[in-house]
């Protein structure tokens, strides 16, 4: 039985405003300190949010750590509504990207990374790497690495329809390399 989870998603947003950290960085939920990347990011964290929004001074803000597209718009949406509460932002309509989604798959059985290597074109240096590196670009762009323990992380996807072709992808070439 293969189990999937998405275990973050990130997404960006604009204000289409300038902010001041610095003075962001007075609130309790807002981390701003000027030797953090020279100053140029604040990050909000509150205790009802699973991820953080990092903001910059240009009024770009990016998501990242929820499980999923609808939780990371809904925190780019909260620290909207944040920052247009306390003053720093007039109300805007944001629209929200997703740029990158990961995937943690686990196939329940062991991956023979040699064989992969050696047939399949995977990308497998046990001295550098534990895992193999698989690029598919069809059915979507991706990043996959694949470990010995049958796991599996697949990084690019843009959107959470993307994750059963890709994976069904993925059962293919696996499929495919266990026949030979």
């Amino acid at each position: 039985m293969i189990r999937t989870a998405i275990v973050n998603v990130v997404a960006t947003a604009a204000l289409n405003q300038r902010l001041d950290l610095d003075e962001l960085g007075k609130f309790r939920d807002i981390l701003h300190d000027a030797a953090i990347y020279g100053g140029r990011v604040a990050y909000f964290k509150s205790p009802n949010m699973s991820g953080k929004v990092s903001i910059f001074a240009s009024g770009k803000m990016i998501s990242v750590g929820t499980k999923s597209e609808k939780e990371a718009a809904h925190e780019l949406e909260c620290v909207k509504d944040f920052l247009v509460k306390k003053g720093f932002v007039k109300p805007t309509i944001l629209r929200q990207k997703t740029r990158n989604i990961v995937v943690m798959v686990d196939f329940g059985e062991s991956i023979n990374l040699e064989e992969l290597a050696k047939n399949y074109g995977i990308i497998y240096e046990p001295e550098q790497f534990p895992g193999g590196i698989l690029r598919i670009k069809e059915p979507y762009k991706t990043t996959v690495l694949v470990f010995a323990s049958g796991k599996v992380i697949v990084s690019g996807l843009r959107s959470s329809n993307q994750i059963k072709p890709t994976i069904q992808k993925i059962v293919s070439i696996l499929t495919h390399a266990n026949r030979d």
